[in-house]
Parts: structure tokens; sequence; C-alpha cells
């Protein structure tokens, strides 16, 4: 595993990346996606996050209003559970769910959908990583600078491979997170359910 550093205003952030031969290695992410698995990952954070147990979290963009008020319960549950939720958090409703993941102390992996170098972490980023509570992980060095559909796809891919439950608050039809919740049922993964509004569990 080797480190580097970029910057991030004054204070050096560094960059690990993690290969196959790494002891940490996510051994999932070779046995899922088989050909199409990463060699490698560059990371930011604690690396022992990535071998917990784990809960993958999914939403499409556009999502009804109920899922959305379910979403927000569910994020509030596995806060207060400590559980160690991992997602790109990059759709409405799994930005919201990540903003209210930080105000716990539970641990949270973020898979980008572009590289980590010269990205600024936002402020609560940076204090999640320096409390050893946060790894922001990608499978891209150089390319892309910003998420592109394709790119985007792959770290779901990434999410999903690396899940040992996965919590899909909406799936649009023929979208790619309806993609994705066909290829973890194919894995056999574990799909948990939006708490009822007595908030009684998945």
């Amino acid at each position: 595993m080797k480190g580097s550093k970029i910057r991030e205003g004054r204070t050096p952030i560094s960059i690990s990346k993690l290969t196959l031969s790494d002891a940490c290695w996510p051994q999932r992410l070779s046995d899922r996606l088989r050909v199409n698995a990463p060699l490698q990952l560059w990371t930011r954070g604690k690396l022992e996050i990535v071998s917990m147990h784990k809960v993958g979290l999914f939403c499409s963009v556009r999502c009804p209003g109920d899922a959305i008020l379910g979403a927000y319960d569910a994020a509030r549950k596995l806060r207060d559970e400590g559980v160690t939720v991992v997602s790109g958090f990059h759709s409405p409703v799994e930005k919201e769910c990540l903003r209210i993941l930080l105000r716990g102390t539970q641990p949270i992996i973020i898979c980008l959908a572009r590289s980590l170098e010269k990205i600024r972490l936002p402020t609560d980023w940076r204090s999640a990583v320096e409390a050893g509570r946060l790894l922001v992980i990608s499978p891209f060095e150089k390319r892309p600078r910003r998420p592109t559909t394709e790119s985007a796809q792959y770290r779901n891919e990434i999410v999903a491979a690396l899940s040992d439950q996965v919590l899909i608050i909406h799936a649009e039809a023929s979208g790619s997170v309806a993609r994705i919740s066909q290829m973890v049922h194919d894995w056999k993964v574990p799909k948990l359910s939006l708490p009822n509004n007595r908030g009684e569990s998945y």
C-alpha cells in the first residue's frame, strides 16, 4: 500500500493506494465483479473500516415523497445503531442521508465516481476523517475529475460489491439503481426494507 500527499488548503492530505496484494484488500470486490473488479483503490481515511460489516445505500435521483421520509428515518436508525454505511452519496436523498449519518459516531464509507486527486473535502467530511470514522475511496487515479454517467455506474457497482446488505430507497424503472438491484439479487445480497411509520425495524 503506497501513499502520497496532496494539499487541501494548508493541510496536507494523505492518499493511499490499496492493491490486490494488501492484506486489507476487500476480496469481495474481486469475487463479485470478477474481470470488472478494480485492481487498486485510492483511499483517504481509516482503512480498517473497509473490513467492517457494511450496508450499501442506494437511491435514484427521482424519489417519491413517502420513500424520502422513509430514507431519513432509515438513516437515523442506521446511525443510532452504529451501522457502517457505504454509498456514493450522490443523489439528493443519498446526500441528505449522509448529512444525517455524519451527525453520529458510526463509520461511513464514501465511494467517489471521480479521482481523489485535487479534491477538497467538505468540512464535515474532513472532521469525520480526522476522527477515524470516515473512509473515502475511489477506483480512479487521475481521471475523471468530475463524475460521468459511466464512472457513477462503476462506482455503484463497487458499492454493491462491498456490501454485506443493501438498502435501496427507491429504484427508477430501467435506471442505474434498478440495475444495481438486479446485481445484488444475483449475488444473493440481503436487502433491507425501509422502516415503517412507527420506526420499527427493517
